[in-house]
């Protein structure tokens, strides 16, 4: 029986793999702080991207939307205000918030969902 740990990982190893084929850089994963964690960080030409990964084998829509409330959007923000803090070098680069959902039936196996939500 695999771990929701490894469950998680394993999810994140596959978003990565997408997105590297997909032409970006992977900065940092599980970038954590006080306020939340981050899954994915990554880069591609000018722009910054913060990835929230959601493997959901048995959701839908609705329970992606769920998901990602109000509250979880917040937290990915202000985590995501504390990586620019510490990393000057990227305050040049557009910011963008992107899902990437795993194994939601009706959708590709990996589902980018690119700025899916904003500050």
């Amino acid at each position: 029986m695999t771990s929701t740990r490894q469950k998680g990982t394993d999810g994140e190893n596959r978003a990565c793999a997408y997105l590297i084929k997909a032409g970006y850089t992977i900065l940092t994963r599980n970038f954590r702080t006080r306020s939340g964690e981050i899954d994915i960080i990554a880069e591609k030409g000018e722009h910054l991207t913060f990835f929230e990964v959601k493997s959901l084998p048995g959701g839908t829509i609705e329970t992606l939307a769920h998901e990602l409330n109000l509250i979880k959007r917040q937290k990915i923000i202000k985590t995501a205000k504390c990586y620019l803090q510490k990393h000057r070098e990227y305050s040049n680069r557009y910011i963008h918030f992107d899902v990437l959902a795993l194994d939601v039936p009706v959708l590709d196996p990996v589902y980018h969902i690119a700025n899916a939500f904003t500050e």
